[in-house]
């Protein structure tokens, strides 16, 4: 939409305020509300200030003013909240009026403008398949003589011999038996089919919606194909419409990748495919249907994909995940068909326009504005490079011995590593001024004080397990 067509959207659905929100730099939407009377046209060019230092990661006190300039595009009427249109908006600095660098939706924007440049593509098609967990009760404190947390899922195995379990107690989940359950076993069916068709209220196209892997709570909607920046907005609705979907009903969605132990956890698999002139670019006779410039940028992203994960895996708890047996990929390889792979090429797509490849490394606590940017620079980055893949790997990567995967190269075993990897390897990001140093130093910082270093300092629960009485 235009401004114009804001405008009148607000008076035609009797609009009282306007909810304004941006991504912080870690990855959590924040808003703030005006009234409507204070939307003009002029609103979106000259924008509303806030304070730019009180926002994770951004600016310091002494340069806290910032612009939050409103996307007409991006405008929906909030489900949830009465008499209310929400906007997306970019940040600006007010005395240059430039594009904030630290802004997660302007590093997306220079992405898609730094590919069109190169001549490449004209458009980033990203279609993610995002999971989440949704408990009944959630319990947890850390403090300097404590620490614990539980959650509850009356669909969970572990719910079985609770007092009060009910008539339906036989037909809880078993452990990692969870996908494509159906009701009774599967409670969730109303809860996800009413995000699906939020989602769709707001505009954003869903592909389908299932049970997860894990046994109790686990949820997967997968959203429609479309160019970077929409998907990564999409993203935004998605996630705020689950939890609102999920708190209406008395419980509590989450987006960490792993709160179980010893069950899958929540993933956000990245279908990824370039198209120029409305002709795709990925469809040809290559591994897989695969065409030979696809096949470069999968190289570019197996490639980078170490330092691509500081971005794509940004949590301590994502590294939780990522270990054998849970279809997570450990191994840095690709394959046609094979889940275990860390990029794979998926059977079904025969048609050219739907020809992709699916990065299955990112998780659901990725801030999808950096962690699809950083991912399409890796692809331009093969591409312009002319990187060859490799041999792929066919086989169950989890039943292979040592000596079979020697020369695959393994994930990051933490958030630490990942961190060092793109501190070693962040030139491929930096083309066209799309990730700056001071962003990228900026990331490692912050994870590394905030995230690292606090969970390196605190004592473990299994730590006093093992060790209280040795």
């Amino acid at each position: 939409m235009t401004p114009k067509e804001v405008l009148a959207l607000c008076r035609r659905a009797e609009i009282k305020v306007v909810d304004l929100r941006f991504m912080d730099f870690p990855g959590t939407q924040k808003h703030f509300t005006i009234p409507v009377k204070a939307l003009t046209e002029e609103s979106f060019t000259e924008g509303f200030t806030i304070d730019g230092s009180s926002i994770r990661g951004w600016q310091s006190i002494n340069e806290s003013d910032m612009l939050v300039i409103p996307q007409p595009e991006t405008a929906t009427v909030d489900p949830f909240l009465t008499g209310t249109l929400a906007m997306t908006c970019n940040i600006h600095d007010p005395v240059t009026g430039e594009s904030y660098a630290k802004d997660p939706r302007n590093v997306a924007l220079k992405a898609e403008q730094y590919m069109q440049s190169t001549g490449i593509a004209d458009i980033a098609n990203f279609g993610p398949a995002a999971e989440f967990f949704v408990f009944d009760n959630v319990r947890f404190d850390q403090t300097e003589h404590s620490g614990f947390y539980q959650l509850d899922s009356g669909e969970g195995e572990w719910a079985r011999g609770q007092s009060g379990a009910g008539a339906d107690a036989g037909y809880k989940i078993r452990r990692r038996e969870g996908y494509f359950n159906t009701p009774p076993s599967d409670t969730l069916q109303d809860l996800r089919t009413e995000i699906m068709l939020k989602l769709q209220e707001c505009g954003v196209d869903v592909s389908s919606q299932h049970h997860g892997s894990a046994t109790g709570g686990h949820c997967a909607i997968g959203l429609s194909y479309g160019p970077m920046l929409k998907i990564a907005d999409n993203l935004l609705q998605y996630r705020y419409i689950v939890k609102n979907v999920a708190a209406a009903r008395g419980k509590s969605a989450t987006f960490m990748p792993k709160p179980l132990w010893n069950d899958y956890g929540s993933g956000l698999h990245l279908h990824f495919s370039l198209s120029k002139g409305g002709q795709p670019l990925f469809a040809g006779d290559g591994y897989g249907g695969l065409s030979q410039i696809a096949l470069h940028a999968l190289a570019g992203v197996l490639h980078h994909a170490k330092a691509l994960m500081a971005f794509c895996c940004p949590t301590t708890n994502s590294y939780k995940r990522l270990v054998p047996g849970f279809e997570a990929p450990i191994n840095l390889t690709y394959s046609f068909r094979n889940r275990s792979a860390a990029i794979r090429i998926p059977v079904h797509n025969s048609r050219p326009a739907s020809k992709r490849f699916e990065f299955r490394c990112p998780d659901a606590s990725a801030n999808p504005y950096l962690a699809m940017s950083a991912t399409l620079m890796a692809a331009i980055d093969g591409i312009q490079r002319r990187l060859e893949p490799g041999q792929p790997l066919d086989k169950d990567i989890y039943g292979l011995s040592p000596e079979e995967l020697k020369g695959y190269a393994s994930v990051p075993g933490s958030l630490d590593e990942s961190l060092a990897a793109l501190r070693e390897d962040r030139d491929f990001l930096l083309r066209g001024d799309v990730f700056t140093e001071d962003v990228i130093d900026a990331w490692i910082s912050y994870k590394q004080t905030h995230e690292v270093q606090a969970i390196r300092e605190r004592p473990h629960p299994w730590e006093f397990a093992m060790y209280y009485d040795i």
